[in-house]
Parts: structure tokens; sequence; C-alpha cells
């Protein structure tokens, strides 16, 4: 069997979502829709909804910030919006952004169709194909320069966008194969209004070629793992393994959620010192500061005197200085020039020495404090297991920063209530309400 059957099975079968799966999807699915509805001001966003808008937008889906265009348009609009903060959610297991990807394709098909299959079980299995995907090409995918965001993304976009227009495994896999040769996504981009429209690029496709195949469109039945297919032509490792227990396990809750609105390399750091500072400490106090990280790291996010806001979200020194000085470094105004300027975390960050250490993983970092002659010590793994209500209290918390209060809560309630009658209107309302951001940037 193919590979292409092999998900198409799963994403038009019977699917048994456990409460978990179901949980960390809604999860995702309020964080999603918090940070895009945060990123509508920003320039990428702004130039795709301008180029949307440009149209006849026919039977519309909601862009979010506002107006409305065709799905496969509102897909990618809503995938790269939600990705222009890069605040969103991350997969380790094969280093993947899935929400961005899956979330628009599927919300554009279920709003522009109708009569659509349940919108969280589409989720669900958008998401878990994604993962199973990105798992299946590997790292070696990843390091030949691939964006897996948008390769494996657009999968599970696709799979999601089948799942809503109820395709049988027939029709889902001939999706599946016309997106093999749409696929696409390159780490040359990071830095740049490229990475995330990727994203939007992936939602796209996968809006695309759902549509395409239940119009009739027929594809190459190996077009993923044959000899000129996706996996071989893009550097991926062909983990079969990768696939195990498809239907019967779910992979996806093993999310990793931003609460820092920096680089994630950050967060393992950031999550430690947290943990010292919140019994006490005082910044005045510090005498040195040593991070131990995997190398992995310093050629992502160890800007080590940054100047700019955009260089802060990626410099461990300076971070550190922010969240032991107080700082809220979940803010995405914290994260400015003013300060990179500022006195007092110039000195705390010129206190602060970054380490490797082969012997951690890239997800975890450990970290040493010393003030007034004492040691504080403290280890953190962003992919230990957290308490899925400890998630949902730091994501609504993050949720209120960017949105307010009332926003946040508002936006919670509409997802919640996504499966209910008239759930998913309720909830498009929202994700197309102008932002005050949205509305500061647009002028």
């Amino acid at each position: 069997m193919t590979i292409a059957r092999t998900l198409a099975d799963f994403a038009s079968g019977p699917v048994n979502a456990d409460a978990r799966m179901q949980r960390f999807v809604t999860l995702s699915l309020f964080d999603w829709a918090s940070v895009g509805l945060a990123g509508t001001g920003e320039p990428v966003a702004r130039a795709a909804r301008g180029m949307a808008l440009g149209g006849d937008a026919m039977r519309g889906a909601t862009l979010l910030g506002g107006g409305r265009a065709q799905a496969a348009q509102a897909a990618l609009v809503n995938g790269a919006t939600s990705h222009a903060l890069d605040y969103d959610d991350t997969h380790f297991g094969h280093i993947g952004h899935p929400s961005v990807a899956v979330i628009p394709a599927a919300l554009a098909i279920a709003e522009t169709e109708g009569e659509v299959a349940d919108p969280r079980v589409a989720l669900a299995v958008g998401l878990e194909v994604a993962c199973r995907v990105g798992g299946w090409l590997g790292r070696s995918h990843y390091e030949a320069g691939f964006h897996q965001t948008g390769t494996s993304g657009a999968f599970g976009a696709t799979a999601a966008a089948g799942r809503m227009l109820r395709l049988d495994p027939e029709r889902m896999a001939q999706a599946l194969c016309l997106t093999a040769t749409r696929a696409a996504g390159l780490k040359s981009q990071f830095g740049t209004m490229g990475k995330p429209l990727n994203a939007g690029f992936a939602a796209e496709v996968g809006a695309t070629s759902a549509l395409l195949a239940r119009a009739g469109a027929t594809s190459a039945p190996d077009a993923i793992e044959g000899a000129q297919g996706f996996g071989p032509t893009h550097a991926g490792s062909a983990d079969a393994s990768a696939l195990d227990g498809l239907g019967r396990s779910w992979i996806f809750p093993n999310i990793s959620y931003k609460f820092h609105a920096c680089c994630h390399g950050l967060h393992a750091m950031l999550e430690a010192l947290r943990e010292i500072r919140d019994k006490g400490l005082n910044a005045a106090e510090i005498e040195s500061v040593t991070v131990r990280t995997h190398p992995r790291w310093l050629a992502v996010c160890n800007q080590p005197e940054p100047t700019t806001g955009l260089q802060a979200k990626f410099s461990y020194r300076l971070t550190a200085a922010m969240m032991l000085a107080g700082v809220d470094t979940a803010a995405l105004d914290s994260y400015s020039d003013a300060i990179c300027a500022r006195a007092d975390l110039r000195a705390l960050r010129d206190r602060v020495r970054v380490e490797t250490d082969e012997g951690l993983s890239d997800s975890a970092a450990e970290v040493s404090v010393i003030a007034s002659g004492r040691t504080h010590e403290a280890r953190h793994d962003i992919l230990a297991p957290v308490d899925p209500a400890l998630i949902e209290r730091r994501l609504r918390d993050k949720s209120a920063t960017l949105l307010g209060e009332a926003g946040a809560e508002a936006l919670w309630r509409a997802v919640a209530r996504i499966d209910e009658a008239e759930g998913l209107a309720r909830l498009m309302a929202r994700l197309g309400a102008r932002t005050a951001r949205s509305a500061a940037r647009d002028g």
C-alpha cells in the first residue's frame, strides 16, 4: 500500500480522537487564533490580505483582520498572518509549525462549503498527518534546507481540508499525491516575509489539492515515496516507523507552545530562569549567570549584543537579563530597540555566559545564577510532560497579553464551542474582526 493510501485511509475513515488529543486540538486552535489576530497588522499580513482582496471573493472565507476571499486565498492569507509573529506552536518531532498550515486550510474549506465534517475531528486528522509526514521525512529533510512547516504542513492541510469535504479514501489519496508536487518551503527564507508565507502557501496547497481531487483531478499514486517522489527528491529519510500506530495513537499532543515572544530555542532557558526568579531573586544582586544549551542553537539565537528589537528575539544574553529583571517576555512590545539600550539590562546581559553541552537535548537548557554569593540552579525541557490545565492557563494569559482580557475570553468561548450549531460561524466572525494592531498598521 502506498503512503498516500495509508494516510488517506486514516484521514477519511472512522477517527477515534481521544480526550487528550481533542483537548490539544482545542488548545492549538485557540493559540493559533490568538497569535493570528495579534499578527494582522504585520507587513506580510497586510500584503497577503491586499492581494486576496483584489479579486472577486465569491462565496468567500473570512480573512484574519477583516475581509473575505476565495477559500484557497483565504487559507494563504490566514496561514501567513498566523505565522507572522512566529509565536505559534512547534512540534519538535520534526521541527515544524503544524497549526499555521493546517487550521487555515480547514477553516477556509469549512466556511465556504457549508455541510462539512466535524470541525474538531478534521483538525485532529490534519494536525496528526502533518506530524506523521514530518517524522517520515525526518531531520535529513530539515537539515537539507527544507522548512517542514511548508512541506509536511501542506500534507496535513490537505488531509484536514479533504476531511472537511468528506473525500473518500481514493480521492483523499489523490489529493495527497497532488500535494506532493506542490508542497514547498525553504529555510533560506528565515528572517524574511518568506517564512510566514511558507505557512500560507502550505495552507493554500491543502485547500487547492482537496478541491481539485473532489473535482476529479488525479496524480501518480506513489508521488510521495516513489523513485522520483517527494521524499526521495527532498532528502527525506523515509522513516517507516513514523507511521506506526496511525489511527490508534496520537503524536500531535507532544506539541510545544510558545509562552515567550522570541525564538523557541530560548524558551527552555527562559523557563528555567523563570523558576529561579519566581523564588524572589533580586536582579540587582546577581553576580553571574551561566546558560548551558545544545550547540545547534548558537547559530540561531545567540546574538551577544543585540541593538534592535528583532535581534533581541534571538539573544540568549539579553532575554536572560529581561527575564531576571522582570520584563514581560510574553509581550510583543518588550522586544524593542529601547529595551536593548536599557543600561540596567545591558549590565546584567554582560554578566551572562552561554556554554554548549552536546549532552543536552535541543529542547532543554540548564542555568546557574550566582547572587549575593549563593548559587541557584535550574533545568527545563520544553518537551517534558505538562498538565494540560496548566498549559491552558498559560495560553489564556498569553492571549490576554496579545488581545486584552475581554478579547481573549471571548475568543476562548468561541473556540470551545466550535462543534455547536453556528459555532464555526461565531468563531469566524470573531477572527474577521479588525484588531487594534491591524487598524493601527493599516492607518
